[in-house]
């Protein structure tokens, strides 16, 4: 995180809040489909996540109070490197595109979708008052119009991808459940 604890909360904030979509979600359709073990197992998982995106959510709320001008720089910073899950490092020995396939299986049952990512952006400009942030530099000003302007421009890439998506259905085989093709 390049040695700046700003850039590490706001990641940690974010990725805490993705984790506990995807684990809520997942239990959701677990339970739908019966599995009333692995739903609870993905809701008590969801609700640690919460848990934790809370506590960094609240650092990073101190962080802007008292130096509003580094931590919206940091948040800008953060968002232009895009936020990665450390999933982004799966390897199961045989594709090199382990995670790029599993997102979109993610994306497609709608564990976690881009449209999660960017309702999360959304909420922490919100929640963080960005918008608000006044006596800033240049480059705050600067760092506050692009994170105040990006879920705009991520929601028409949003609409995009998804077109292409249901154009270019295919499957794939995932060796943790023996093989078996999976539709992406």
């Amino acid at each position: 995180m390049e040695n700046n604890p700003y850039l590490l909360y706001i990641y940690t904030s974010f990725q805490e809040r993705a984790t506990f979509i995807s684990h809520g979600n997942t239990a959701r359709l677990a339970k739908h489909h019966g599995e009333k073990s692995l739903a609870q197992i993905c809701g008590t998982i969801a609700s640690d996540e919460k848990r934790h995106e809370t506590a960094y959510t609240k650092i990073v709320e101190k962080l802007f109070e008292i130096d509003p001008d580094g931590t919206v720089s940091a948040f800008a910073n953060r968002m232009r490197k895009k936020i990665t899950m450390p999933g982004v490092f799966m390897y199961d020995g045989n594709d090199d595109n382990l995670f790029q396939n599993y997102a979109a299986v993610a994306q497609r049952l709608t564990v976690y979708t881009v449209k999660d990512y960017v309702d999360i952006l959304e909420y922490f400009v919100e929640r963080w008052n960005v918008e608000k942030l006044t006596g800033l530099s240049g480059e705050g000003r600067r760092a506050q119009d692009y994170v105040c302007g990006l879920g705009q421009r991520l929601r028409k890439m949003e609409e995009r991808a998804q077109e292409k998506a249901m154009e270019a259905a295919s499957t794939i085989p995932f060796s943790w459940i023996f093989g078996r093709e999976v539709k992406i």
